[in-house]
């Protein structure tokens, strides 16, 4: 059985704030994931701060995330400053980059211990090299990053970023001589990526003639749709979070720098199309597309928010019509009413001058034994190795599974989600789990459950198969 339902907010954050505390349908429970708890309230807060709309309530709920998140991100930081992704190993040069630039961000709103700030940024400081790039150290998470050129560029672009959005000023010696660097690899733009990052490093670095090229060249190569605007790492790349992520940077590079009319009209296309990525709960599909995206997506609210006007939208199904009605009193206001009809052709029309943002929804319902669940993970595509894998399974209709075979079976399991996930998987390399299945409920005509696996970074890099049981009257499943 399946229900579907429409829902209508007046602001285009405001599915955003609605599901501060799961605006991704996937597992936590790494120094990198756990930021996606942290980040997203940051930008809300700055956006419904600079707009006057942060009410008593909304600040309570967004600082408490932030709070949390803070404290449980420390359980990942090391002696000297640097965070890696499970809280040992070697310091992860981009993770601390990434920590370090909502920590310093989330200062206005919540207390920061600044000596932790301190060690984190001296740390990064430390792994600037001689000609001004800055050394990786630990996993660049996700592979497609990297496209033509070398890690080096894009994780140095990401550092520069983060040191430019702390006011760190553009003459000092490291601003220098990243610049600098940066600016030798400018020659190669193959790397759609790096170049819509580096364009907005050179807007945050108030170099015009710089960002101009960038631009300029990113306009030639981007995919026209419609009203739609956005940029994909290569042509044949099928990688909407990658796809997210490029488009989000070019929005922020747009709007960095006193943006003109024209700008914001350019900007509005770009939006069209990022609105139209995100799932019901207002995320994205990862962790760095949902922030980076919830990052320009605030920015351009507040450059266009708007303190007046209303609409009305209709919606006309085969079975009757539904009515919302958005103003400036409800526009945060998550409005749903269920469909009747899960066929049929639906129409849309919206009548007035505020800004309304409109998601239909469509969710299928599913339906002591122990018995054992045997899979082999194994990849085989192009790349020597994958990003960081989750590997979904689903419950069949009255089975949970066990969590003492979860602990002992399944590599770095989330017993919440009750999803493993792993580091990465080495090409043509298998990977042997059993995982015990409980059996709480009998269930008469027990239909197959989906096994599903895919990358983290990539999410339509998958693969998914059923099982199921034969259950003999009386007797275990087997």
């Amino acid at each position: 059985s399946a229900r579907a339902s429409v829902s209508v907010l007046g602001d285009i954050l405001g599915r955003v704030l609605k599901n501060l505390d799961g605006l991704l349908q996937m597992p936590y429970g790494c120094g990198e994931q756990n930021m996606a708890l942290l980040a997203p309230n940051i930008y809300i807060l700055e956006y419904l701060t600079n707009t006057q709309q942060l009410t008593p309530a909304i600040k309570e709920k967004a600082t408490n995330f932030l709070t949390s998140g803070y404290q449980r991100q420390l359980n990942y930081k090391h002696r000297d400053g640097a965070y890696s992704t499970f809280g040992s190993g070697p310091g992860n040069t981009w993770l601390t980059a990434f920590v370090l630039r909502c920590f310093a961000k989330a200062q206005s709103f919540i207390y920061i211990d600044p000596q932790k700030i301190e060690e984190s940024k001296t740390w990064l400081l430390q792994q600037q090299r001689e000609n001004g790039c800055f050394l990786q150290s630990g996993k660049l998470f996700n592979n497609r990053m990297k496209g033509g050129v070398s890690d080096e560029v894009t994780l140095s672009a990401y550092i520069t970023a983060v040191f430019l959005e702390m006011k760190m000023p553009v003459n000092n010696s490291v601003m220098t001589n990243s610049l600098s660097c940066l600016k030798e690899s400018i020659s190669n733009l193959n790397n759609t990526y790096t170049t819509a990052l580096l364009a907005y490093v050179f807007t945050l670095a108030g170099d015009m003639e710089t960002r101009a090229q960038l631009l300029q060249h990113l306009d030639t190569v981007a995919i026209r749709q419609g009203g739609f605007l956005y940029w994909s790492q290569t042509s044949t790349e099928t990688s909407a979070s990658l796809s997210v992520e490029i488009s989000s940077y070019v929005l922020l590079a747009k709007l960095s720098a006193s943006p003109s009319n024209e700008d914001l009209g350019y900007a509005s296309h770009i939006v069209r199309w990022l609105t139209g990525q995100q799932n019901h709960y207002g995320g994205f599909s990862s962790t760095q597309d949902t922030v980076v995206a919830l990052q320009a997506l605030a920015l351009y609210s507040t450059l266009v928010f708007s303190p007046e006007g209303s609409s009305t939208v209709t919606v006309q199904s085969p079975s009757g019509q539904l009515t919302f009605d958005v103003n400036q009193n409800n526009k945060l206001l998550y409005q749903e009413k269920m469909l009747q009809d899960l066929t049929g052709k639906y129409s849309l029309e919206v009548k007035g001058t505020a800004c309304v943002s409109m998601q239909v929804k469509l969710s299928e319902l599913s339906q002591s034994n122990v018995t054992y669940l045997w899979f082999h993970c194994r990849y085989s595509g192009k790349e020597t190795s994958t990003n960081m894998v989750i590997l979904d399974i689903k419950m069949l209709s009255g089975f949970v599974p066990d969590p003492e075979s979860l602990k002992r079976s399944l590599c770095r399991c989330l017993i919440r989600t009750n999803t493993p996930f792993h580091k990465q998987l080495t090409k043509d390399t298998t990977i042997n789990h059993q995982l015990e299945l409980i059996q709480e409920l009998p269930v008469e005509n027990l239909k197959p459950a989906v096994v599903k696996i895919y990358d983290y970074y990539q999410p339509s890099d998958r693969a998914e198969t059923e099982y199921s049981f034969r259950c003999a009257a009386g007797n275990s499943p087997q």
